[in-house]
């Protein structure tokens, strides 16, 4: 054991198998989220305490089909167990899940896990919704031929695991389990099925009533089409209150400081670069946790793995898989994580698709600029008494993201002339309603995100682009604002000349700067820069005002424009880097989005000009 008082536990299991809600049930708060050691995939590590008082250190490793590695994300899995991990501790035991609704399928992985010989339980997740259907496990039967602990978790109900907490606080230093014998695993999974398990149907009656309509392949994607356009109205419409709640109290505390304070340096920097600028994205916080809260509740319920089925011949046809769905979508929130979630992809050639279009995805660090401009440019009206004229605009950008991907996929597939037939295997988990337990630790997870960043790269970011455009300061006789004179007004002077054609003021050319390290740092850099112009009260809730009355509409639209293919995140270049262990695909991936961003603003401001 790792100590006389602590007992390290690596959960694995199957996709689906409710692996990550068991944690959540056992963690709580009380974990951390990062990656491992040189590899870009999430580890989650949490603890919990027994009764007894006993500790324990948890361990959510990847989901994994098999041990036979063909994925990174199996193989990460696969280290861990057999303490190959580097700067990873070999695990004291190991719980293993598995889906009672499913051990047709998740047995055949517990028999590969039990071959390592370590120390091993098997919790039987969703223990419910087996009994609602029907099924009956001897478990104890099942315990005997396993030569295992066996116990019944139910992860998403309050309490669901305390016989798995019981059974680990009680038991001594864990037996290593026996190796399994090298017979045909399917052939062993049908002898424990027959001798432990009564299935009255392999599958559930309402699951095949509710796949006939999400199935449907004309029901079903008009189904996924109006799930998405209620979600972007949401996000405007949902939000709304919350965030002019933010904006008066950043603005009346910002007007409270600025009061208390002399004119000077330290006056400047608080009011104009930390209320001008952390205060600008802070108010995009209850948009992005109500786009956040939509993708848990298709993840928790199931739904995504179908939604990637109905795709997969559309997908196919533009060069991707249904595989990259999920990917895709879970780049609606973040690129990196999208980027990292296509490990699961198992063909190689699908996977560097997948990275080099997950950029286009309108990931939620974008959601402050469009909000901004969409706010102050585009009017806030019904549309046929049902629809916001804002939400619609939204959708559209993310609708013309998803396009762009499609067909920067396509011309991938056609450069390298790929014909082959890559064929789609895929669980279709059960229905399952939302644990509120799952879904307010990720919201959590993802505010604590959001505010680490406001409160480090972020503000990190405003204070260097506050001194910028300070000094030097203004000459003697100077009669421009004094941000002209300074480092960062002469730099966004220079790119003027470069991004004049697509309509840029030098206002925006100074914020598209530190937005390479974060596209959300680009709202705050505007509100610093027009704070410093002179611009009155240009703090969080007026930057909108300010832009409405100095901006064409061509300029706010050739913004948006280019935001659609924006490649500033470094962020998610150094995780593409990582991940393809190539700097060329880096360079490539830049080059494209850049060239498709300048081409998209060119294109939008002069039509724009043309026809106002």
């Amino acid at each position: 054991m790792s100590s006389a008082s602590s007992l390290r536990i690596a959960l694995v299991g199957n996709p689906n198998c409710g692996k990550t809600a068991l944690f959540n049930q056992l963690t709580g708060s009380r974990q951390k989220v990062a990656n491992y050691a040189g590899v870009t995939v999430e580890r989650k590590e949490g603890r919990f305490t027994a009764p007894s008082g006993r500790a324990f250190q948890l361990l959510d490793l990847p989901g994994a089909y098999s041990l036979e590695a063909t994925s990174p994300d199996e193989m990460i899995t696969r280290k861990v167990c057999l303490g190959q991990m580097p700067g990873e501790a070999l695990p004291d035991l190991v719980v293993c899940v598995a889906d009672a609704t499913n051990l047709r399928l998740h047995l055949r992985f517990v028999l590969e896990v039990k071959r390592l010989g370590r120390p091993m339980v098997l919790a039987l997740n969703m223990m419910d919704a087996a009994r609602k259907r029907g099924i009956t496990i001897d478990r104890e039967e099942l315990q005997r031929r396993l030569g295992i602990p066996v116990i019944e978790t139910v992860a998403v109900r309050s309490g669901g695991a305390r016989e798995l907490i019981q059974h680990l606080d009680q038991a001594g230093a864990p037996a290593p389990a026996t190796g399994g014998v090298d017979d045909d695993l399917h052939a062993q999974v049908r002898a424990m099925l027959a001798a432990a398990v009564t299935m009255p149907r392999n599958t559930s009656m309402i699951d095949d009533a509710i796949d006939r309509w999400v199935l449907h392949p004309v029901f079903g994607l008009a189904l996924l089409a109006a799930i998405m356009f209620f979600i972007f109205q949401a996000v405007f419409s949902w939000a709304q209150p919350l965030m002019e709640g933010i904006q008066a109290g950043v603005g009346a505390v910002g007007a409270w400081v600025a009061a208390a304070l002399p004119e000077s340096l330290l006056r400047s920097l608080i009011s104009d670069g930390i209320f001008g600028g952390l205060g600008t994205v802070l108010v995009f916080l209850p948009q992005i946790l109500i786009l956040f809260f939509f993708i848990l509740v298709l993840e928790e319920s199931g739904y995504l793995p179908r939604a990637a089925f109905l795709l997969d011949r559309m997908m196919f046809k533009a060069g991707l898989t249904g595989r990259s769905f999920i990917p895709l979508l879970s780049s609606f929130a973040c690129a990196i994580p999208g980027i990292m979630a296509t490990r699961s992809i198992q063909d190689p050639r699908d996977r560097l698709t997948t990275i080099l279009v997950a950029p286009l995805m309108t990931c939620s660090a974008r959601l402050p600029v469009y909000t901004l401009l969409i706010a102050a440019f585009i009017p806030n009206r019904g549309v046929w008494g049902l629809f916001n004229m804002q939400g619609i605009v939204l959708f559209v950008l993310y609708v013309a993201g998803i396009v762009s991907a499609l067909a920067v996929s396509w011309i991938i597939k056609r450069v390298r002339k790929d014909k082959s037939e890559h064929a789609l295997l895929m669980e279709l988990p059960s229905y399952r309603l939302p644990g509120a337990r799952n879904i307010a630790i990720g919201l959590w997870e993802r505010a604590l995100i959001f505010l680490r960043r406001v409160t480090t790269i972020i503000l990190s970011l405003t204070v260097l682009l506050w001194f910028l455009s300070t000094f030097p300061g203004p000459p003697p006789g100077a009669t421009l604002p004094a941000i002209d004179y300074s480092l960062a007004g002469r730099i966004g002077h220079l790119l003027e000349y470069v991004f004049a054609p697509i309509g840029f003021n030098w206002q925006i050319c100074i914020a598209l700067v530190p937005g390479m390290a974060a596209r959300e740092v680009a709202v705050s850099a505007l509100g610093t820069v027009y704070a410093m112009s002179g611009s009155e009260d240009a703090i969080a809730s007026q930057l909108g005002q300010v832009i409405a009355h100095q901006w064409s509409l061509a300029t706010a639209l050739s913004l948006l424009a280019w935001y659609v293919f924006a490649p500033q995140c470094m962020s998610t270049l150094a995780v593409m880097r990582r991940e393809t262990n190539s700097w060329k695909i880096v360079a490539v991936a830049t080059a494209y989005l850049f060239g498709l961003a300048y081409l998209a603003a060119f294109l939008t401001y002069q039509i724009t000009r043309l026809l106002t």
